[in-house]
């Protein structure tokens, strides 16, 4: 008899499903992987926004005449 077969008659019907960071949390630990994947993206988006956003107000701004830096 293989591994296979006999992790899959230990395991029974949950064999084959994605295990879940808590048993009682129904997300997976591939679902929590994307989570951190695309948040930590989101952020440095905006980071990224935040630094165009203070070039264009203390640099490009002012420069352009469209208002004074005191």
């Amino acid at each position: 008899m293989g591994e296979s077969k006999r992790r899959k008659e230990a395991i029974g019907d949950e064999y084959g499903k994605e295990e879940r960071i808590v048993s009682w949390l129904p997300i997976t630990k591939t679902q929590s992987e994307d989570f951190v994947k695309w948040t930590s993206r989101g952020s440095w988006i905006g980071i990224g926004l935040l630094v165009a956003w203070w070039v264009l107000v203390r640099f490009v701004g002012p420069a352009a005449g469209w208002w004074q830096v005191n």
